[in-house]
């Protein structure tokens, strides 16, 4: 069984208003844990409870120790930061390319922004 089946099956058996706040509390630490049970109750040790959702609480720890659920661990997240791969010499190549037509393209702006400025005062004077 899963934290998330013991969850379930709390939310069943302990239909108060302090447990479903509770448990919603842990459900959303287990989300900031990657699915640690352990991890997420020392979260909340931190963090007052509603009254009442104290024995809910143990209940899922001593449900979830028994299970074996209670300490996953699925190693770093994936999603936190993408994979370095190796620069390989035609992205470098494109990359440059980017570059090359960025800056020319920024010169001429410049140049005609210089060009049609100077034609403004020159016909203004003359």
């Amino acid at each position: 069984m899963s934290v998330y089946g013991i969850i379930a099956d709390l939310r069943r058996e302990q239909p108060t208003p302090a447990a479903m706040q509770t448990l919603d509390m842990v459900v959303a630490e287990l989300g900031r844990t990657r699915d640690n049970l352990k991890d997420a109750v020392a979260t909340l040790s931190d963090k007052p409870l509603p009254p009442g959702g104290k024995p809910a609480l143990d209940e899922l720890v001593r449900r979830a120790r028994e299970a074996g659920v209670d300490d996953l661990d699925y190693g770093p997240d994936p999603y936190d930061k993408p994979a370095v791969e190796p620069l390989d010499e035609g992205t470098a190549g494109i990359g440059a390319l980017l570059v090359l037509t960025s800056v020319a393209g920024l010169a001429l702006a410049v140049a005609a922004v210089v060009i049609g400025i100077n034609a403004i005062l020159h016909a203004s004077s003359g």
